[in-house]
């Protein structure tokens, strides 16, 4: 990608300053905006058998998490 000429960063300079982004804040784009509702905290005996467990299954802790959830999930209904 080329360089921009100061004729360029100046107009992008001035656009931006006249133009503030509008942010819905619905877009979730971004990792830690999609993620920020999923953040667990564990001891570290607990991290270190998801991540034992994630790894003999080849899959992820929170796959592992979401397995154990429902399995208590169905044990709970009966």
């Amino acid at each position: 990608m080329p360089d921009l000429t100061d004729e360029e960063y100046d107009a992008l300079d001035k656009y931006w300053t006249e133009h503030t982004p509008k942010l819905s804040g619905n877009g979730k784009s971004g990792f830690f905006a999609k993620h920020s509702g999923h953040v667990v905290f564990v001891d570290d005996l607990s991290a270190d058998w998801l991540r034992i467990k994630a790894a003999a299954a080849h899959t992820t802790p929170e796959a592992i998490i979401g397995e154990l959830v429902r399995r208590e999930m169905t044990v709970a209904s009966v």
